[in-house]
């Protein structure tokens, strides 16, 4: 696997520099690994792709989606995830 981009002879795709803090960049690292993404470059393209096509999510919404998103693969229930998000206290 590979850090960085390797396919520069694609005359779609442009190159952009960022500054990120290393600790940033080290949980960039650990989560497009164990998120199973081939690349650095496509995690960031993908997570980049998420907030274009979704403006009206705000941070509070993505962290709720992170929220459920880890409990439901740590196998938690429906109902509790449901009720999580709803704030259901029955």
């Amino acid at each position: 696997m590979s850090d960085t981009d390797t396919n520069d002879a694609d005359p779609e795709k442009t190159n952009i520099n960022i500054r990120l803090t290393e600790a940033l960049l080290a949980d960039i690292d650990a989560a497009w690994r164990d998120e199973g993404y081939n690349s650095r470059s496509e995690f960031v393209r993908e997570a980049l792709r998420d907030a274009v096509r979704h403006p009206e999510l705000t941070r509070e919404s993505w962290k709720e989606i992170a929220a459920v998103e880890h409990a439901r693969r740590a196998g938690e229930s429906e109902t509790f995830l449901r009720d999580e998000i709803l704030g259901n206290d029955e």
